[in-house]
């Protein structure tokens, strides 16, 4: 969220504005980091709702806002059917790992534990699969030898910030046509 709010201010994501920043615990590190940057937030928890009844507040409130585009960050929840029809084609997710390898959790220790050689992170549009929808933007990371989890996440975490900005920004500009489960950019 704060690479996003960062690119924006740089002006890598042109005429966007972070318009609000939702989180379902009100505690959240970057609920008071955004805060700090002057953007709005909301808390929306939650305890004691079914997770149709914590969407359906969550939609109310970022069609409240006119939130054009939802940029998930660290939220580790599927959204629902209802959710996604909401944002069609709106919702972009960052994951760890070059899908459609180590979708879920644990990516990075998936890489690892696989062998695998080169890893890396990847800008997703959200359908109703678990990180399989259309793929706008990837970059690779190499996986080192002596690689653990936690050294393969912070070298990913690096790209992850960049990358997710310039797949935004295509986002925006409109410059792309979705074909089948492929992002293809348009040069007009």
């Amino acid at each position: 969220m704060l690479a996003l709010s960062d690119a924006i201010n740089r002006g890598v994501i042109p005429n966007s504005e972070v318009v609000l920043v939702v989180s379902d615990k009100p505690d959240a590190a970057g609920l008071l980091a955004a805060q700090e940057r002057g953007h709005q937030t909301i808390a929306i928890e939650r305890k004691g709702l079914t997770r149709e009844e914590h969407e359906t507040r969550i939609i109310a409130t970022l069609k409240e806002h006119e939130v054009d585009l939802v940029c998930l960050a660290g939220y580790m929840r599927l959204l629902s059917p209802c959710f996604i029809a909401a944002f069609p084609h709106r919702i972009l997710n960052i994951h760890p790992s070059l899908l459609p390898s180590f979708p879920g959790l644990d990516a990075q220790a998936q890489a690892i534990s696989h062998g695998a050689k080169i890893s890396g992170c990847t800008v997703h549009f959200v359908d109703d699969t678990l990180d399989g929808g259309p793929i706008i933007a990837q970059r690779i990371v190499p996986v080192l030898d002596d690689d653990s989890e936690s050294t393969l996440s912070e070298r990913i975490l690096e790209q992850e910030h960049s990358l997710y900005a310039e797949a935004v920004a295509l986002v925006v500009s409109g410059k792309f046509e979705i074909v089948g489960r492929r992002v293809l950019s348009r040069k007009d």
